[in-house]
């Protein structure tokens, strides 16, 4: 019966925690905006891309008849450049159209607006804001992606523990504190590094919001880790170190990350957009 309880435990927390990475994942500024035009009378569904990595151009596409033409228009953003227009080419079943390769951490405001000579339809009557980024490795990326999740799904059973009263609740503090060390504090700069040129962008140095709330997250789960290893009784901190995480996972994905400005060719950072 013991076994049975745990792996449930394991099973809700494995549940919590993919709900939460699912939520971080689409409420983020770099999830692909998606949507559906209508046009004589047969719906068409469509993506535009808000985050791009490597050094090719970033394509925008959408499945539509060949006798519909489209355009992209786009300018950098925050800058107060004239838009540029290109048109868009049929290929492969789909109208395609590309937007040029930034600077790492370099962004385009784009519109996309189709028609069939009768009509024009906008896709995104606001534009729609892409981030490019360098190409990160998977041997890289993955094991990040693994280390944050399992962290964050042992942070969940750790709270688990403490509030059902069970014994292994220092045993799952350890687990998360070195998950979330591996993922968020040496692979996670790594990936940073990869991606935008620069290690660290949080506190002291700039005002990520990714790295700020990772060490948030972290220092919280070393508390914790201390206290209960001098009272193993005592459970309220591993308790509020799992709702820290917990609230840091329900910031979206790459809020306030690294930006290159038009304009003085700097990297900023913390900026809501």
């Amino acid at each position: 019966m013991k076994k049975i309880k745990s792996v449930l435990l394991w099973v809700l927390a494995f549940i919590i925690t993919v709900s939460a990475a699912i939520y971080q994942k689409t409420t983020g500024p770099t999830y692909p905006k998606k949507g559906n035009v209508t046009i004589e009378n047969k719906t068409y569904t469509f993506k535009l891309l808000t985050s791009h990595g490597g050094t090719s151009d970033a394509p925008i596409e959408i499945a539509v008849p060949q006798n519909i033409n489209g355009t992209i228009s786009y300018r950098k953003f925050r800058s107060q450049d004239s838009l540029t227009m290109v048109p868009m080419t049929y290929q492969n079943g789909k109208l395609v159209g590309y937007l040029p390769n930034q600077p790492p951490a370099g962004k385009l405001e784009y519109l996309v607006v189709l028609n069939d000579n009768k009509q024009s339809y906008a896709l995104n009557p606001k534009p729609t804001i892409i981030r490019f980024k360098g190409d990160v490795p998977l041997g890289i990326l993955i094991p990040h992606i693994f280390f944050m999740f399992l962290a964050m799904m042992v942070s969940t059973r750790t709270g688990i523990e403490a509030i059902s009263k069970r014994k292994q609740v220092l045993l799952f503090v350890k687990i998360t504190l070195v998950s979330l060390f591996i993922g968020g504090l040496i692979l996670g700069p790594i990936v940073q590094e990869y991606a935008f040129g620069d290690y660290w962008t949080g506190w002291p140095f700039g005002g990520d919001w990714t790295d700020n709330k990772t060490i948030v997250a972290f220092l919280f789960w070393v508390i914790a880790f201390f206290v209960l290893r001098k009272k193993p009784q005592n459970r309220l901190w591993p308790i509020i170190a799992f709702a820290v995480l917990f609230a840091v996972y329900m910031i979206p994905h790459s809020m306030g990350g690294s930006e290159l400005d038009p304009n003085t060719g700097k990297v900023t950072t913390g900026l809501k957009k």
